[in-house]
């Protein structure tokens, strides 16, 4: 399957991605909450940052950022784990249920510490890199954050749904990665296209207002921020619902509810679409933790 047959892939796991959400639009609601939670973290942050110090020093501003990566992280993974089981409910032909969906993140709140605390670390590091002017440095950090994504690509469905350790649940990971590469990074690229193209459209109406009149007013700034929010958060749900679709038959090896008739691929080799089998070990999600 080539790039243009995966990017289409992608396209139609982002159309079907927000037909679970326009049936169940609750699924929104994890993010959102994420959103909220992330800003009044960021806003006592740096509130307790300028009470320490008015004007911070180089190793105050490190530690913060250091704890800025790790607050942020844990919030949006706990937020996106609870997302992620609620829209494994949604293909089991459940109705979501937001409490189970927090529930079973809060079950797994150890290895989503170790995850935050880990992914905080790496951030640090990467964000120092590229403070280097130096063209190697930036390559070296561009490279380095690629790969660190895709490493981590199925980090929080791999904590929500089965029973595994710090260091396993990076390997795991990369399993799943390496059985849904092309579907992977064709759904990513689309569904980020798709939340590209949302935040223009969000954003058009408070634009239209800002061009139009003589200065800018707070109803047309109010409006495009609502416009981009709202499109965020609807591209934060796809790519929740999209991932965990991804996910479930990579390890069932079944297609999830809204994504039948997608030709998931396998090796190109005119098979009949489909990962090569269930990932060795994983077990399943029907290990997951109860």
């Amino acid at each position: 399957m080539g790039i243009f047959s995966r990017l289409k892939t992608g396209f139609s796991f982002a159309r079907r991605s927000a037909r679970a959400l326009r049936d169940h639009p609750r699924l929104a609601a994890l993010p959102a909450v994420a959103g909220v939670a992330g800003l009044l973290y960021l806003a006592a942050l740096w509130g307790v940052v300028l009470a320490v110090e008015p004007s911070p020093s180089q190793p105050l501003l490190v530690a913060a950022l250091l704890a800025l990566y790790f607050g942020s992280t844990l919030l949006a993974s706990y937020f996106t784990a609870a997302l992620m089981f609620c829209a494994k409910q949604v293909f089991d032909g459940e109705e979501p249920v937001i409490r189970d969906g927090l529930r079973a993140a809060g079950r797994n709140l150890g290895p989503l510490v170790a995850w935050a605390a880990i992914s905080a670390v790496v951030g640090v590091v990467i964000r120092l890199i590229e403070s280097n002017d130096s063209l190697p440095a930036k390559l070296v950090a561009a490279v380095f954050s690629v790969a660190w994504g895709v490493l981590t690509y199925f980090v929080l469905p791999v904590i929500v749904f089965e029973n595994v350790g710090v260091f396993e649940m990076f390997s795991r990971s990369k399993e799943t990665v390496q059985q849904t590469w092309g579907e992977s990074l064709g759904a990513a690229g689309a569904v980020g296209l798709v939340t590209v193209a949302l935040v223009f459209l969000g954003a058009f109406p408070g634009a239209v207002l800002l061009v139009a009149a003589p200065v800018p007013t707070p109803v047309s700034l109010v409006v495009l921020a609502i416009g981009v929010l709202l499109a965020g958060l609807v591209g934060q749900t796809l790519t929740g619902v999209a991932k965990t679709a991804l996910y479930v038959y990579a390890t069932e090896d079944e297609t999830p509810a809204y994504f039948e008739g997608i030709d998931f691929g396998d090796d190109g080799n005119g098979g009949s679409g489909g990962f090569r089998g269930r990932l060795p070990g994983s077990g399943g999600i029907a290990g997951r933790k109860s």
